[in-house]
């Protein structure tokens, strides 16, 4: 029988198996050759999404409003200024009226709980584009990535996030590799790893897909049999400036450098969600740069823009995943 999404939420992995994400990133592909090929598929003409963002975002602002486009659906964009959500409004409130105007719904912003509740209460499917405690969109984007670099053969694969794994994107990337059959090692400092909940949950999701979960404060440990580095912001959205204080000595030793690259297999790829910390050509780079002295964080520029760097490939296959989440739930 046939993989059918119709009318699904998509809040986190933990709710899809492996075949309905096999599913979503072959739709992915499909539809990153239509785009390229130029073909054009406006197959949900007519319909129209709603995008709540209580924290900004470029790539998943753009990947949602470009994908909805495509598919030949109107799109409205909603910031805190522009709806009243949370403010004079509940959420269960929000999404009963906007669930009478749109046919699906895209939450980005703070506690998962606000997500589930819109979905609770929306009538129509509701997208997670990031919360504090899952980024399920990125992971579609990021296994692309991967599925593009290795011939589709990932399974057996191991996966290596470095840094602050206890954030949304290391649970993430912990359960989309745990329901794929691919290796996935956290290597951080101890106080910065997923929940011992969340860790007990993939590790048996693991073994029944023949991959294994690992945690290590060791950098070698952690990366030697890696065919992909991940790495994020140390300091993510939301959180305060104070923490830079805080973290960079802490998350020095697990800096992406060439050294740590070298360690891996030889054809190893890095990733990164993006933002980037690379260098000192932001506002903010600059500001780290001036106060605490380092003008590279979570990765050196010689590896981000190296070879071996597909971050933005990455970013690209955000738009296509998107695209194949919103049709898969509307069709």
């Amino acid at each position: 029988m046939g993989v059918n999404l119709r009318g699904r939420h998509f809040l986190k992995l933990l709710d899809f198996t492996p075949e309905e994400i096999s599913y979503l990133l072959d739709l992915s592909t499909d539809f990153k050759n239509m785009k390229r090929a130029g073909v054009p598929h406006r197959y949900l003409e007519g319909k129209n999404v709603a995008l709540l963002f209580e924290k900004t975002s470029t790539r998943t602002r753009c990947s949602f409003e470009v994908g909805a486009y495509d598919l030949g659906m109107g799109c409205t964009y909603l910031d805190p200024s522009g709806s009243q959500m949370g403010h004079k409004e509940s959420i269960a409130d929000t999404a009963r009226v906007l669930g009478r105007m749109f046919d699906g719904i895209e939450y980005r912003g703070f506690e998962q709980t606000k997500v589930e509740e819109l979905a609770k209460y929306a009538g129509v499917p509701v997208w997670n584009g990031l919360t504090n405690e899952f980024h399920p969109t990125q992971m579609l984007a990021d296994i692309l990535t991967m599925k593009e670099n290795f011939n589709n053969d990932i399974k057996g694969r191991q996966l290596t996030f470095m840094g602050d794994a206890g954030n949304n994107v290391g649970n993430s990337l912990m359960v989309v590799c745990a329901k794929l059959g691919v290796n996935f090692v956290a290597c951080g400092p101890k106080e910065n790893m997923p929940s011992a909940d969340l860790v007990k949950e993939c590790e048996a999701i693991a073994a029944q897909n023949g991959s294994t979960v690992k945690l290590t404060e060791d950098v070698h440990e952690g990366v030697k049999d890696a065919d992909a580095i991940y790495t994020d912001i140390w300091v993510s959205m939301g959180e305060p400036d104070e923490l830079y204080k805080k973290r960079i000595p802490l998350m020095e030793p697990y800096r992406v450098t060439s050294d740590v690259m070298s360690q891996a297999h030889d054809d190893c790829i890095f990733l990164h969600c993006l933002p980037s910390f690379h260098d000192t050509n932001t506002k903010k780079g600059a500001e780290v740069a001036e106060k605490f002295g380092i003008t590279e964080m979570e990765v050196t520029n010689e590896v981000f823009e190296s070879r071996a760097s597909k971050v933005f490939d990455e970013a690209e296959n955000r738009m296509h995943t998107i695209k194949a989440v919103m049709y898969a739930t509307l069709k």
